[in-house]
């Protein structure tokens, strides 16, 4: 089944949209006609179902032979709009919107996969990816081969004949690994297979994975997109076939499409985006500052330190390292069980992006899908503790942090 109005609605509505800075995309981007009662934000189309003219008219939607919207499944106005921003902040011709993170990571893998395929992917990935890689993918005779992308030939010597995705998180949850897209996109390219990059850390405002060669650029919008704590979903961009291949067989199929209400909510989110990604950044780069100074910390994960691996990438292939750290505890578990527990103000919770400081253990929380021999591969200790820095006071974040330290035992 086909939809023509999705190629259309998917497409930016002009030129000038394209022409517009990124911040003023976060705001117009996608806009809608004006709504007939002039209403300065979008109306939220709550709505499961359209109403057709006639029976023709109903016809001939579902054949594809005339635009229009049929079933909040394959399409909403508010759903739409946001597709078509995001896709814009993103330099992308086309988005589709899914109910969750991995709603989007798994519609837009399976869309391109079948038994006996092969896909590379990188051994820094969240957890939840990594578990549907090599568990589910394996269910159904798709092999996953886990490369450390940053080494280009061992990457090189993955691909197979049968392979036919790549997949890479940059920076990779949970310990900031960087990984050169313009590289891998090369090796992609030989081998002509799809490049699929999650940008979810960066935002389209810090990262344009598709400016250095990605053919699909994925995001968890529960995070920064959203930025509000309230919502989970997740989002997709990419060439307008690719695109409408994912809507129309494995998201609509699936049936992990975003609902209307969330939709509106992220495009309210995506209004302050810049702003936020602004202070999010110089929040991060004081309390990196502080942490640095901590004994009780045997290795901080930061692109921004000149000792991160990769950090020649920031300034070129992102524009700032972003408000996510980790660090390894020198006493373990136990000291950052210990850190963890005696916090006040930041809480201890999984996800990042939100208005709100939050700090979490992804060897027992976001990461434990991962055997211990996996986590052990990528880096992910027992000690490591990852905090996404919000946006309160600087001097609060780190004041919270320092009657944590002082703590320890």
């Amino acid at each position: 089944m086909s939809d023509k109005s999705s190629t259309e609605q998917g497409k930016p509505q002009s030129s000038s949209a394209m022409a517009w800075h990124r911040d003023t995309q976060a705001i117009h981007g996608g806009d809608a006609p004006l709504d007939p009662h002039g209403a300065l934000v979008a109306p939220l189309y709550q709505t499961s179902t359209f109403v057709f003219d006639s029976t023709e008219q109903g016809g001939q939607r579902f054949a594809g032979e005339e635009a229009g919207y049929m079933y909040s499944r394959l399409g909403n106005p508010t759903v739409n709009q946001l597709e078509q921003r995001v896709a814009q902040l993103e330099g992308m011709p086309a988005g589709a919107a899914a109910a969750t993170g991995m709603g989007a990571v798994s519609a837009t893998m399976l869309a391109f996969l079948q038994q006996g395929d092969h896909v590379v992917a990188s051994d820094a990935i969240y957890g939840c990816t990594f578990a549907l890689f090599s568990h589910l993918f394996e269910r159904f005779g798709v092999q996953v081969t886990f490369v450390d992308m940053t080494d280009e030939a061992a990457t090189a010597r993955a691909f197979q004949s049968n392979t036919q995705l790549a997949f890479i998180e940059t920076p990779a949850n949970p310990h900031l690994k960087l990984i050169d897209i313009a590289a891998v996109s090369r090796l992609c390219k030989q081998h002509q297979v799809r490049l699929v990059v999650d940008n979810t850390f960066m935002t389209p405002l810090l990262q344009r994975p598709g400016e250095l060669g990605a053919d699909l650029v994925v995001h968890s919008a529960t995070k920064y997109l959203n930025g509000h704590g309230d919502v989970v979903a997740g989002l997709v961009t990419g060439r307008v076939e690719d695109i409408e291949l994912i809507k129309f067989t494995t998201l609509k199929d699936m049936g992990a499409t975003m609902s209307a209400h969330d939709a509106w909510l992220i495009l309210r989110g995506l209004k302050t985006l810049p702003v936020r990604m602004q202070r999010h950044c110089e929040n991060a780069h004081k309390v990196v500052e502080y942490l640095a100074q901590q004994a009780s910390i045997s290795k901080i994960y930061y692109p921004g330190l000149e000792s991160h691996p990769g950090h020649q990438l920031v300034g070129t292939q992102m524009q700032h390292a972003g408000a996510v750290i980790a660090f390894d505890m020198a006493g373990g578990y136990q000291a950052a069980t210990q850190l963890l527990n005696n916090l006040q103000m930041i809480k201890l919770a999984v996800s990042l992006g939100d208005a709100e400081t939050l700090i979490q253990h992804p060897a027992s929380m976001t990461h434990s899908p991962m055997t211990p021999e996996a986590r052990l591969a990528a880096g992910i200790g027992d000690g490591l503790v990852r905090i996404s820095v919000g946006l309160e006071h600087a001097d609060d974040i780190i004041a919270d942090l320092a009657q944590s330290f002082a703590g320890l035992k």
